[in-house]
């Protein structure tokens, strides 16, 4: 059974004007410890596809906080919630902290996709109550 249903559509030049503003700090923010690896790996090379990296990763934290219906509020963080590839490139949904327990509490399951293009970044999530 579906427990929520969270979307977010991001606009990539707002990150980049961000990021410009802010420095690393708003990465930082943002990212847990295994995105910022990634962030930063991926902007040494190519400064847009750490945009892109990091506005993808803002759009599913921002679909998944709505799908959970908490919205930025404990114990929902940016930090708690990582978005990673499994090895076949697939995004998964890794909870940290105190969002993992009460995620685990209720026994939900977390399904998430992202896609960005030139200009934006759009993520969509599902999270499924126990059968």
């Amino acid at each position: 059974m579906i427990y929520g249903i969270g979307t977010d559509l991001c606009d990539l030049r707002r990150i980049a004007a961000t990021l410009t503003r802010r420095g690393e700090r708003f990465a930082e923010k943002v990212l847990g410890p295994q995105e910022l690896d990634v962030f930063r790996a991926r902007r040494a090379r190519v400064e847009a596809r750490g945009i892109s990296y990091l506005g993808t990763r803002f759009s599913a934290k921002e679909a998944f906080s709505k799908a959970i219906g908490l919205g930025l509020r404990t114990p929902m963080t940016w930090r708690s919630c990582e978005i990673l590839n499994l090895p076949s490139g697939q995004p998964h949904i890794v909870l940290h902290g105190e969002l993992a327990a009460w995620f685990d509490a209720r026994g939900l399951k977390a399904h998430v996709s992202i896609t960005d293009e030139t200009d934006y970044a759009t993520s969509f999530v599902v999270v499924e109550t126990p059968p």
